[in-house]
């Protein structure tokens, strides 16, 4: 939780490198203002890395007893992390989004809605994943994230055969790993790393598993503008297993 010794909009990974944008286009007040009053009350601290076995039990961030804790990493504008957590207030929600305006908008879509299940991690969330412990989560999604198109930047992806195994990690037996794309490319590695993980099984059984957008799947910005542009997203969800060989 806060201590008010570090500013949340300046948390930064000292040793790694990160690529991507932190601000946009300038914040009007209104919106600058709800990030400077409200952020400080919902940014998630992490804890001191060097003691000793540090880590983040991430059910201890909500003011009230949840049933399961959610992962949305780059929750973009919010308002899927935001639809979210009005639907399952028994869940508490954890996003991490590293762009400031995109910060601000989930901020405003939680205050419309009065939502108190929400958590906010507003920096890169590699730095977040180690400290959780194993089983921590009941659900990780991950939903249009950028597919670094070119070959020199395919290491940027955030799936990668390590993403994946540390969700597995992270994800309780039961749980599930929810990927989105509309990038063909990036839909046949998301698959190839995904699938080849012997912990995580496709829940897909026909084109219209991963063609059609579940029904507790609520719809993003990225999403609709993909489909304005004559493009098709893709929907995965995984099972993660109890036991594997």
């Amino acid at each position: 939780m806060p201590t008010g010794k570090e500013d949340p909009k300046d948390i930064v990974q000292r040793d790694r490198v990160f690529y991507g944008r932190r601000r946009g286009r300038r914040l009007r007040a209104g919106m600058e203002g709800l990030l400077e009053e409200r952020l400080p009350d919902l940014a998630v601290i992490l804890p001191d890395v060097n003691e000793p076995g540090a880590t983040l039990d991430p059910a201890s961030l909500f003011p009230y007893t949840i049933k399961d804790v959610w992962l949305e990493i780059g929750f973009g504008g919010g308002e899927h992390l935001a639809a979210q957590a009005a639907a399952r207030p028994d869940v508490g929600f954890i996003g991490s989004e590293p762009f400031m305006n995109g910060v601000a908008s989930l901020i405003r879509h939680c205050e419309d809605r009065g939502l108190s299940n929400v958590r906010i991690y507003p920096d890169d969330v590699r730095d977040l994943l180690p400290l959780l412990p194993d089983a921590s989560l009941a659900r990780i999604t991950v939903l249009f994230a950028d597919p670094w198109p070119k070959k020199r930047h395919h290491s940027r992806r955030i799936i990668q055969h390590e993403s994946i195994a540390e969700f597995h990690r992270l994800i309780a037996p039961g749980g599930e790993l929810r990927l989105a794309t509309d990038d063909v490319a990036y839909l046949r590695w998301m698959l190839a790393r995904a699938t080849t993980h012997r912990g995580f099984r496709w829940k897909a059984r026909g084109p219209s598993d991963w063609r059609v957008r579940p029904a507790d799947w609520p719809e993003t910005r990225y999403e609709a503008k993909a489909r304005d542009q004559g493009r098709r997203p893709a929907f995965l969800r995984f099972e993660r297993l109890e036991t594997f060989d």
